[in-house]
């Protein structure tokens, strides 16, 4: 499993890796990269996906000023994997950001 510490050891913008596509999502969802690297610095790990390939992932949950955010993230010894990041869906998270609500069967 990761620590926080480890990102934010690699967290500098050339140590960033984001797809065409998350740079797309981001822009979509006005998501900068000084927000990505803010969380990452201020927040904390909510969840682990040690199963993920090709390297397992965690969820970082964080503000970038007054807006709460969500980061899947992995790592290597070198560089922060971005898988995605968005402002987590009030139907789906408890008001704290860190508990996900029951499902309805």
């Amino acid at each position: 499993m990761y620590s926080i510490e480890q990102f934010r050891l690699l967290n500098k913008p050339e140590s960033l890796v984001l797809t065409q596509h998350s740079r797309k999502r981001f822009a979509e969802r006005g998501i900068s990269i000084e927000d990505i690297h803010y969380v990452i610095m201020t927040g904390e790990i909510i969840e682990h996906y040690t199963d993920d390939k090709p390297f397992p992932s965690c969820l970082i949950m964080g503000y970038s000023g007054e807006r709460m955010l969500h980061i899947v993230t992995s790592i290597d010894d070198e560089l922060i994997y971005i898988i995605t990041a968005y402002a987590p869906n009030p139907q789906k998270w408890e008001a704290d950001g860190k508990t996900r609500k029951e499902s309805m069967p």
